[in-house]
Parts: structure tokens; C-alpha cells; sequence
């Protein structure tokens, strides 16, 4: 049993959105939870986790490049 911190972290590290699920659950369900809170940003770094054609096609409707492994 363990748990996953999504975080939206500014430029200089310090956090802006957290979100806390169950260590089984999807990071796609993260990536949901947090979608709204995000800030502008140009570029938006995120683990492979991450990588989904939704959550990719949506950063760009906002105006950020995914950078996602």
C-alpha cells in the first residue's frame, strides 16, 4: 500500500497544485485532477506517466508544449 503525489511546481521547484492518490491509481487520473489548476506556462515537463494523447492534445489547446518523455 503507498500513495502518489501529483504536484504543479513552478520554475523554481516550489509546489503550485498537489494531488494525492492511491500508489495503484493511473497518473492519468493526476493529470486530471490537476488539468484545471494549471498555471500559463510555455513548456509543461512531465514523467512518462504522463503521456497521453488527451492529456497531450489538451496542453496544446491551452497553448503549452508537452515535454514528456
Amino acid at each position: 500500500m503507498n500513495t502518489k503525489l501529483h504536484a504543479v511546481t513552478d520554475t523554481s521547484g516550489r509546489p503550485v497544485c498537489l494531488f494525492i492518490t492511491a500508489g495503484q491509481v493511473s497518473d492519468y487520473t493526476g493529470a486530471a485532477a490537476l488539468m484545471n489548476g494549471l498555471p500559463k506556462a510555455d513548456w509543461l515537463l512531465a514523467d512518462r506517466g504522463y503521456d497521453a494523447d488527451w492529456f497531450h492534445e489538451a496542453l496544446v489547446g491551452r497553448g503549452t508544449k508537452p515535454c514528456i518523455p
